[in-house]
């Protein structure tokens, strides 16, 4: 077990396009021994992820910057700077939506590590401040976001599935 400190900084970390917003997986489980990960997310207004849901991830989201609108099965409430959003283990199905003008900037830790595995397949690298489109839901790209679902043991719902 590797017990270095790691320090790293801002301009540090692999970034990818995900959902039209800018990731930076800031350490990754393969520095944690599997223990957790950190995600960077910046998600740009009106961006955010369809509902899914991951039974084996805890997900804990820190609010640095914007407003998100944030949907469970239980409802939806509106989530500003410095919020805090707690996903326990079990697969409470959520989704968040960046309500702000500009840019909503969160800190995403999982545990255990892995669902950064799943970005990492999924999204396209990109530089800071780099953002891409949306891709195009394809017959191709749905067979392959559902085989992805399948390897990590997550589940995505459609877009009005919380609605």
């Amino acid at each position: 077990m590797d017990k270095t400190i790691k320090i790293i900084n801002k301009n540090e970390g692999e970034r990818l396009a995900i959902a039209g917003g800018n990731y930076r997986i800031i350490i990754s489980g393969e520095q944690t021994n599997g223990s957790y990960a950190v995600i960077e997310m910046i998600v740009p207004p009106g961006g955010g992820p369809p509902p899914h849901a991951h039974p084996e991830t805890q997900e804990m989201f820190h609010v640095l910057e914007g407003e998100l609108e944030f949907k469970t099965e239980a409802g939806k409430q509106i989530v500003t700077q410095d919020g805090f959003i707690n996903i326990p283990l079990g697969g409470a199905v959520h989704c968040f939506k960046n309500t702000s003008q500009g840019f909503a900037r969160l800190l995403c830790t999982v545990v255990p590590a892995g669902l950064e595995k799943l970005f990492q397949e999924i999204g396209t690298p990109v530089k800071a401040g780099e953002f891409l489109p949306v891709p195009e839901m394809t017959e191709k790209r749905r067979e392959f976001l559902k085989e992805i679902d399948i390897k990590y043991g997550q589940r995505t719902y459609a877009p009005d599935y919380l609605d």
